[in-house]
């Protein structure tokens, strides 16, 4: 049975009608009284003939895609609070015992990871970013699954090792499975559906129920901002609902949007409008000149003829990572660093990775035979576009403001699981209770988009089904949700027809 055919029985308290998410919307007036002469229906306005639709489109995508969210806000919640816990679980690697007067040469401290784990290439060395923090040796270990490597903890006063983890990025154990949680549900690349599907609709839940909550009439104006303590019941419920909506839609807007920068179908999408308008995010050329000690073939000026053994390659020059990081120290690049070691035909890349608000991300390429700076990058010089994906992500990920960045995340995640449960409630409040012991609250009527006028039915059509495309799983969920409406609507008026013979 349709959620329409369920017949609306109403107290007081629920006059108006309510959806999962978007029932903070609903409209408090109530009907002028009818003339004593019939007169010409005059035409309705805009909002008054867009709201039903708005409605409709809210109150399916409170109820079908309201779990998804209260997940993806759970595991959000968590991720938030990662930070924190890592910083507790791992402090035993990650801090050193006593800060000493001067550190020891990173060359000593990269032998001392390789004594420790003899199995593993040194990719990369993260000189430890402050007095009492350890440096990060990564290694690159046969048997680690794609994207993670090893991380070997040293103590650059003493080169002792504190201990080793295996890490994806920047991110430790605890994180990285967290990440990984809040993104898939630990459920591989079928699992990272579930997130885009979030995401995709978390905009147009937010904003639809933003435009609803702000078109509804109220006897004070105070009420748009504060929930109206004096109601009741669903009222009640409605009025926290869409306060705090109200705060919360720019912050979870921009997680909706930053979130799908790194989706499966829209990010790639994305990553193509933002080529295209030369957002490209930059990076430093590290490549040697054909040539160079360092980046020559080793044969080249060899002719093999037959019988000659093949000569031994020269010896590779190479200034070290000390002389590296103080070249790139001395152009500049000076806030918590990361060095890629120098792979074939290519030198040492030596970045900053410093997100907190000022960020440090600059970064230069050095020669490994004589420390010459090949290339530098500055984020200043970034495009605009590729500066502002850098700061969403980040923001996402509760780098830019430290704690203040990580509390706010976990605000918004708070709010926005509220926010489903508040919806619920007022599904559940709005049920008919007699004749049946199990119903839910009923929809708006079917037929909204009649209302709506030609001039803006045709170009709200040709949005949707442009940023349908642009947004994959928002589209295909969006036409199977019309799809199990329409064989809804067909079932019911099929029962209506049969109701009268029987």
């Amino acid at each position: 049975m349709s959620l329409e055919e369920v017949q609306d029985v109403r107290t007081p308290d629920s006059a108006t009608p309510a959806t999962a998410d978007s029932s903070a919307a609903a409209d408090t007036t109530t009907a002028a009284d009818a003339p004593d002469a019939p007169a010409a229906p005059s035409k309705p306005g805009t909002w008054a003939a867009l709201r039903p639709l708005l409605l409709r489109m809210h109150f399916y995508a409170g109820i079908l895609i309201a779990p998804l969210l209260f997940l993806a806000a759970a595991t959000g919640l968590l991720y938030a609070g990662s930070w924190q816990a890592e910083k507790i679980l791992y402090s035993d690697e990650l801090t050193v015992a006593k800060a000493g007067e001067s550190a020891l040469p990173l060359s000593a401290q990269v032998t001392a990871a390789r004594g420790a784990a003899p199995d593993g290439k040194v990719v990369g060395v993260w000189p430890a970013p402050d007095a009492e923090a350890t440096t990060r040796v990564i290694m690159e270990v046969p048997g680690l699954e794609e994207g993670q490597t090893r991380t070997v903890f040293v103590d650059p006063y003493t080169a002792h090792v504190n201990g080793q983890l295996t890490t994806s990025g920047d991110a430790l154990p605890l994180r990285a499975w967290l990440s990984e949680f809040h993104s898939s549900l630990q459920l591989g690349e079928f699992g990272r559906n579930y997130s885009e599907l979030a995401a995709s609709w978390l905009w147009v839940v937010a904003l639809g129920g933003l435009a609803l909550w702000i078109g509804r009439r109220r006897s004070r104006k105070a009420l748009l901002v504060l929930p109206d303590r004096a109601a009741t019941g669903r009222r009640k419920t409605l009025s926290w609902h869409g306060a705090v909506g109200l705060w919360a839609v720019a912050g979870l807007v921009a997680l909706s949007a930053t979130g799908l920068t790194w989706s499966k179908y829209a990010g790639e999408h994305i990553g193509q409008l933002q080529d295209s308008l030369g957002g490209a995010t930059p990076s430093v050329s590290a490549a040697l000149a054909p040539g160079s000690a360092s980046g020559s073939d080793e044969h080249a000026g060899h002719v093999m003829t037959p019988g000659m053994e093949m000569p031994p390659p020269p010896p590779t020059a190479d200034i070290g990572i000390d002389k590296a990081v103080a070249a790139a120290r001395a152009a500049g690049v000076t806030e918590e660093l990361r060095v890629t070691l120098p792979a074939k035909g290519k030198g040492y890349v030596i970045k900053e990775q410093d997100k907190q608000f000022p960020v440090h991300l600059d970064s230069v390429a050095v020669d490994p035979a004589d420390g010459r700076i090949m290339d530098e990058l500055r984020f200043a010089d970034y495009p605009v576009l590729a500066q502002l994906t850098r700061f969403g992500i980040d923001l996402h990920m509760g780098k830019t403001f430290g704690l203040a960045n990580q509390i706010a995340l976990a605000a918004l995640a708070v709010a926005l699981m509220f926010l489903v449960f508040w919806g619920y409630r007022m599904w559940w409040l709005r049920r008919p209770t007699k004749d049946r012991a199990l119903s839910a609250g009923r929809a708006q009527p079917r037929g909204a988009w009649r209302k709506v006028p030609l001039t803006m039915l045709l170009p709200l059509a040709a949005a949707t089904a442009v940023v349908g495309w642009f947004v994959p799983l928002l589209g295909i969920s969006l036409v199977a949700f019309l799809a199990v409406d329409v064989l809804l609507g067909a079932v019911a008026a099929r029962r209506a027809k049969a109701a009268p013979a029987a």
